[in-house]
């Protein structure tokens, strides 16, 4: 799953660490994976489980400085549902609609003569995405080109209790327009049971916004999912996530980016022909962060698809 960061309460330039706010990287485009392609509508709701509250240094565990006048960071809790409506032209073209909703609450230690704990709570619609696609298909496989835009409909000036503003990373919106372009490709041979897939995903931020703009993002799935029944898939991914640093005034560059490596192996279970089931738990392989930041030792997916 995606590791997000961010510096300190008001992106003071003394912060320590970034806080983490969190996406997964699964993929779950069934367009992608060969799953769904006939023409029509689909309706896709996926719930993430992520709660980053280890802090790491390069590829270790680290524990909190406890330096004065910074912030150590604690626990980042995220749970997002992501609803997704795709439409699928014709057998070449198609296009999808992804709306988070995100309920994430942080903790943090200001280290002050007395530490003082803050924390922040909120629930708040997200960034939509818009990728159209367009799919060669060939014998027993496919490939295909995406396109879109990350549009900035998600707030960024959250607060809690006290008025003070979440860290920019943390807030349910960047604030950016950002371009995305991606390739995949999906392969069944005739008669086997098994659908290999993969797809990679560059996402670019155009510009800034109040000071602050995410860092560059490429990734990279890797898929294997074989039909045990008529109804029941078993399913393994391989997720890498590279994330550029930050930067602007109000960014963390010291402290945010870094390199993800996951394995999910998941399940997915036909329900009829027109709703599909599915789950899977994401775990680190490798993670390596710039500076020092919140990552999460294991995180959950589950969800269902719904063809109308």
């Amino acid at each position: 799953m995606l590791v997000v960061a961010l510096g300190a309460v008001g992106a003071s330039p003394s912060a320590r660490a970034s806080c983490g706010a969190a996406f997964c990287s699964l993929n779950t485009q069934w367009d992608a994976q060969g799953v769904w392609t006939d023409s029509g509508w689909r309706v896709d709701l996926r719930y993430e489980y992520i709660d980053q509250n280890q802090l790491r240094s390069g590829r270790n565990e680290t524990e909190p400085a406890g330096v004065p006048d910074t912030h150590d960071e604690i626990r980042t809790l995220s749970r997002n549902l992501l609803v997704g409506v795709d439409y699928t032209v014709n057998k070449s073209w198609g296009m999808s609609l992804l709306v988070p909703l995100i309920q994430r609450d942080h903790n943090h230690i200001y280290n002050d003569v007395a530490p003082e704990e803050e924390s922040w709570k909120f629930r708040s619609v997200g960034d939509l995405r818009v990728l159209g696609r367009y799919r060669a298909p060939f014998e027993n496989a496919a490939a295909g080109v995406q396109f879109g835009l990350k549009l900035p409909t998600g707030k960024f000036d959250e607060t809690n209790d006290a008025g003070e503003a979440a860290e920019r990373t943390l807030q349910p919106g960047t604030g950016t327009t950002d371009t995305l372009l991606g390739l995949y490709y999906h392969r069944s041979p005739a008669g086997s049971d098994t659908t290999l897939f993969t797809q990679a995903l560059w996402q670019r931020p155009l510009d800034e916004r109040d000071g602050y703009a995410p860092g560059q993002r490429l990734s990279f799935d890797l898929g294997l999912r074989y039909a045990m029944t008529h109804t029941a898939s078993a399913q393994l991914q391989l997720n890498f996530l590279w994330k550029g640093r930050d930067v602007g005034i109000n960014a963390e560059p010291d402290d945010t980016g870094g390199r993800y490596l996951f394995i999910s192996p998941g399940l997915s279970y036909l329900l009829g022909t027109n709703t599909q089931l599915y789950g899977f738990v994401q775990l680190p392989l490798y993670q390596y962060v710039n500076g020092t930041q919140l990552t999460a030792d294991w995180a959950a997916v589950a969800g269902f698809s719904w063809k109308l």
